[in-house]
């Protein structure tokens, strides 16, 4: 009960946390508020004030908690799937398919059309990788952990090396829109936003039906498999369910790293190995 009682604190300080960093990027910028007036902000149609927390700053903040979220939700599960706590989102390959297929549409020219092309080639890149890397992980008709982690980082050399290229051959306007794309952005629309922030907390309950699975997984394959549990179709799921919101997050944001690494060290550090908080937690 004491250890229960200390989980439930840290899952209340970090949620008052995440207010505490919510509210403040609505109010912080060139043109500060204070925290009691945006009620009245919001009120006070057709305003300045009001355009600027609406248009700008809400979607962004909103952008920040999804991606922030799905990111550190993926990590947890893919080292929970690998046993492996130096695994992320990245390690896959998504991110470095997703900047291929950003690349791709910068220096054909296709990201003139519509502001939606980066995002969507962005998106199919990262499907594209994710598809290759779990076609060349089979054997016998089982997915291998091991070679899926190989086959993975491969793919992402090859991207980047194939970015590197592109670059190296496109015009030096192009360049920048590269590098600025990589670089990453959370100036996206409410409505992309909002989209996001479903998506994610759409995948968080998801995933919270594999959270026994993942628990028996930490004992490897066949021991969860002794247990009972499916681990081919358990993987198969797990994986494509992350893989996607990665490479969503990726396309709508660019590549933000670090994030699925670190936090869920920081939250195993707090709640423990039991992914029933873990996958909260992490999020």
């Amino acid at each position: 009960m004491k250890g229960r009682g200390k989980r439930i604190i840290y899952m209340i300080l970090l949620l008052s946390l995440a207010v505490v960093a919510i509210i403040a990027s609505l109010c912080i910028g060139e043109l500060s508020f204070s925290p009691l007036h945006l009620p009245d902000i919001l009120r006070n149609n057709g305003s300045m004030e009001q355009q600027i927390l609406l248009n700008l700053r809400l979607p962004r903040t909103l952008m920040a908690f999804a991606v922030g979220g799905s990111l550190s939700l993926c990590g947890v599960i893919l080292q929970g799937i690998y046993r492996n706590p130096l695994v992320e989102p990245y390690t896959l390959g998504i991110s470095g398919g997703a900047s291929l297929g950003v690349t791709i549409a910068i220096v054909c020219g296709f990201s003139a059309l519509s502001t939606m092309v980066l995002p969507l080639f962005g998106f199919a890149g990262a499907f594209v990788t994710i598809f290759i890397v779990y076609m060349l992980s089979i054997t016998r008709g089982r997915s291998e952990i091991n070679r899926m982690l190989l086959v993975g980082i491969m793919i992402s050399f090859i991207s980047s090396s194939m970015v590197m290229f592109l670059v190296s051959i496109t015009t030096a306007q192009k360049v920048h829109s590269i590098i600025f794309w990589t670089m990453g952005s959370l100036s996206e629309s409410n409505r992309v936003a909002l989209s996001l922030v479903a998506l994610a907390l759409l995948t968080l309950a998801i995933t919270y039906l594999f959270a026994t699975p993942l628990n028996a997984l930490r004992l490897g394959e066949d021991k969860a498999r002794h247990l009972g549990i499916e681990t081919t179709s358990t993987i198969r799921w797990l994986f494509i369910i992350t893989s996607l919101l990665t490479g969503s997050c990726i396309a709508l944001a660019g590549v933000i790293g670090f994030v699925g690494l670190i936090v869920p060290q920081a939250a195993r550090f707090l709640f423990g190995e039991d992914y029933k908080n873990l996958l909260a937690g992490s999020f």
